[in-house]
């Protein structure tokens, strides 16, 4: 692990109250994806504890000449993403590979998009999203901080009133992500459809 300027409790201290803030925005916002309905029942979301270890402060290895993929998305949609490059580290004592996405019209965000093997167990099946911001998630070095505590359920994992690019194939890990967001306490109807991607 390269040395972080927080220390570990810190850094617990400060994702857990990015997590309340969150707990909060869907629970009362209007623009929550949780429908009004349900928001009033709604008790916060789930979560792996977080783990300083699944921080990890990685190289970006960008490709020289990225390939524009089309991505399918639960509604039977397409969106294109430019996928620009590799992030390789080791979880759980394995080196895994992931790879940045970026919009084709965003150059400072990468889409890090995975499913791995806790997806449709204890995580949302059609698997988990972090976002990265140049310079937000840039170490002065250059590196990435790619901070799996911070991987999030996509919005239609709340209601069917979104829509979400599915998981790429080159993102599906065969490891267990103990970190981040769990499956969320109660499920949407359309849940069940999605499991086949």
């Amino acid at each position: 692990m390269s040395k972080s300027v927080e220390t570990p409790d810190d850094y617990v201290e400060t994702v857990s109250q990015e997590r309340a803030q969150k707990d909060e925005f869907f629970g009362e916002h209007p623009r929550s994806p949780i429908p009004r309905a349900e928001q009033s029942s709604f008790d916060g979301l789930n979560y792996y504890p977080v783990d300083p270890d699944y921080r990890f402060v990685v190289a970006f290895d960008e490709y020289d000449d990225p390939e524009v993929i089309t991505v399918e998305t639960t509604q039977d949609g397409q969106q294109r993403y430019e996928d620009a490059g590799e992030f390789e580290f080791t979880v759980a004592g394995e080196t895994v590979t992931l790879h940045g996405f970026r919009p084709v019209d965003d150059e400072d965000r990468l889409w890090v998009p995975f499913r791995d093997e806790t997806s449709g167990e204890e995580t949302y099946p059609a698997g988990r999203y972090l976002d990265l911001e140049d310079p937000d998630h840039r170490t002065e070095d250059g590196r990435w901080v790619l901070d799996l505590n911070r991987a999030y359920n996509p919005f239609c994992a709340y209601s069917e009133a979104y829509e979400c690019p599915l998981v790429p194939m080159d993102n599906w890990l065969d490891v267990s992500i103990t970190a981040g967001e769990k499956l969320p306490g109660f499920e949407p109807a359309e849940l069940s459809d999605h499991e086949h991607h």
